[in-house]
């Protein structure tokens, strides 16, 4: 039965390769976008947005606030060369308003950027060998990819396929080059080999990792691959998800998150073949009706695991192997790691991944010691990067240097190491509720709660979103909060520390200021009624949904 096409589906079909009007509105005096363009630039890109905080009282600036966009780099396993971090930092400098930000997808975001100031950015992000292309959009995003501060070979061998997948599943259209680097226009555009003329349904996340760590989150992919290695420790093939994702709406009970499921295992030279068929499938049979249903997950919920194992079958030309699966654990990454090499490396928390400088020179810093060091740097997903090739000798002259400037490269306590933030407001148009701002204050809150019941060790996984859409994974955490309105947030509890279970809501509408009440019963709770040993994501689904309610 024929689909009736969303807006944004005939959009797109109509747009001539993602051009839209954007070659004419690229070059116009307009300080914005208009709607049509505006969706084509997230294929770009970028998102436009305004700063959604209200003017303070006796501020005197005139006129409405400038609309802005927010620009996301296209950083395969989140791996950046010394130079390529300077680039990002100057451009940061000149044209954004909020500094650098690390994205809980291993990518870098600049706020703030004008509009007239787009094509000298991505000039300039492009003279560093990067692009921004595909980074937004109903495309395949940034591919992710396990962190490796210990020089360990196996995870080493996951760059290439990382990058070939970033690669492989790029943009075909010339568009990009010919809007925003000037470049010579095609005389007539091809259909994209991958993308036809209407892309994907919605966005689409790969990841990759070993099997056993799962520092990418890789239950919450649409396609998650785990590596395994022979017994000379060379690549051999990869477990294979599919179907995660984080997003839902409030009152909508036909929207949920949804872990991966895990389809099999293939040989390494199968790889492309099944990420175009789990893509392709994806792309034919996806809903292009309704884009509140358009991803993944909900076409593994329609048409069932076994026909979609069964098309990715037929479309790579080989059958899925069972093999059992190792267990997760994901080793603990920040802090000064010695390499196999004999260099160091060194894990760097930032909270939240927002890197300016205020309080503390945080950027100048980094920028500092990456520059004169000449540091590699790989983003990670929980907002951290980590430098590396430090030689010994300058350990401490690195250490001595980051003190006099008051920084700590590790988190203040257990519980920060894994603490999550997104955006949100002022930036996000999304946004129902602050997250990045509160997020310093709720941790705090619930730190000082851990100090009281003596719970330091057993410190659980928080994140913070200010929407529903789970841009910080909230709901595969021990506890999610989740904004709903201005003040008010739903609380999710019990996932687990290797994301393998989903969390449960608790709680609706909590204000702000209520937030350490709920989570003082919470954790008293846990501390009175729960095992040595018992994690509290463990500990809430021991309990279940109902007796936890009533002690709430």
């Amino acid at each position: 039965m024929s689909q009736e096409k969303s807006k944004m589906e005939v959009l797109k079909e109509e747009s001539r390769g993602l051009r839209g009007t954007l070659p004419e509105e690229i070059n116009s005096d307009a300080t914005r976008f208009t709607g049509s363009a505006e969706n084509l630039l997230k294929f770009h890109g970028m998102y436009q947005y305004k700063d959604r905080d209200k003017k303070k009282p006796g501020d005197e600036s005139a006129g409405p606030k400038p609309f802005t966009m927010m620009v996301r780099g296209r950083i395969p396993g989140g791996r950046l060369t010394w130079q390529q971090w300077v680039a990002w930092d100057d451009i940061a400098s000149r044209y954004a308003t909020a500094g650098l930000r690390i994205t809980t997808r291993q990518s870098l975001q600049l706020h703030g950027v004008l509009k007239g100031d787009v094509k000298p950015v991505l000039k300039e992000v492009h003279e560093a060998l990067m692009s921004t292309t595909g980074a937004c959009g109903d495309v395949v995003r940034n591919v992710t990819q396990s962190v490796n501060p210990w020089g360990d070979p196996r995870l080493a061998q996951l760059d290439e396929p990382a990058t070939r997948l970033s690669k492989h599943f790029e943009v075909g259209s010339n568009a990009y080059f010919e809007i925003f680097l000037d470049g010579e226009p095609v005389v007539e555009e091809k259909e994209d080999r991958i993308y036809g003329k209407t892309y994907l349904p919605r966005k689409f996340k790969i990841g990759l990792t070993a099997a056993g760590n799962n520092s990418i989150d890789i239950y919450t992919q649409d396609l998650g691959l785990a590596a395994t290695f022979d017994h000379h420790d060379k690549l051999d093939g990869y477990f294979v998800f599919v179907g995660g994702g984080m997003g839902m709406s409030h009152n909508d009970t036909e929207t949920h998150p949804r872990l991966a499921d895990l389809l099999g295992w293939i040989p390494k030279e199968a790889l492309v073949a099944v990420a175009e068929g789990v893509v392709f499938t994806q792309r034919d049979y996806g809903n292009r009706e309704n884009r509140t249903f358009a991803r993944l997950k909900y076409l593994l919920d329609t048409r069932g695991l076994d026909w979609f194992k069964n098309q990715v079958e037929e479309r790579a030309q080989l059958k899925f192997e069972d093999r059992p699966l190792p267990a997760w654990k994901t080793p603990q990454h920040l802090g000064w790691i010695e390499t196999r090499d004999g260099t160091l490396a060194l894990g760097f928390h930032t909270l939240s991944g927002r890197l300016i400088d205020a309080e503390r020179p945080l950027k100048s810093a980094l920028r500092h010691v990456i520059e004169t060091y000449q540091l590699a740097v790989q983003l990670t997903a929980e907002q951290d990067l980590i430098l590396h090739g430090i030689k010994p000798e300058h350990k401490r002259e690195i250490e001595t240097y980051l003190d006099t400037q008051g920084l700590n490269p590790l988190s203040p306590r257990k519980l920060y190491d894994r603490a999550l933030t997104c955006v949100a407001l002022p930036t996000c148009m999304k946004a129902l509720a602050e997250s990045e701002r509160v997020g310093p204050h709720v941790f705090g809150q619930i730190q000082e709660i851990l100090d009281r019941y003596q719970l330091n060790d057993k410190a659980p996984i928080v994140r913070i979103t200010g929407c529903p859409n789970g841009c910080a994974r909230p709901y595969s955490a021990e506890i999610g909060i989740v904004g709903q309105m201005p003040g008010l947030y739903a609380i999710f509890v019990g996932g687990e520390p290797e994301g393998q279970r989903l969390a449960f809501k608790v709680k609706d509408k909590v204000k702000t200021n209520d937030l350490p009440v709920v989570f003082d019963k919470l954790i008293g709770y846990w501390k009175a009624e729960g095992g040595r040993e018992e994690f509290l994501g463990d500990f809430v689904q021991r309990v279940g949904a109902e007796r936890l309610g009533a002690v709430l």
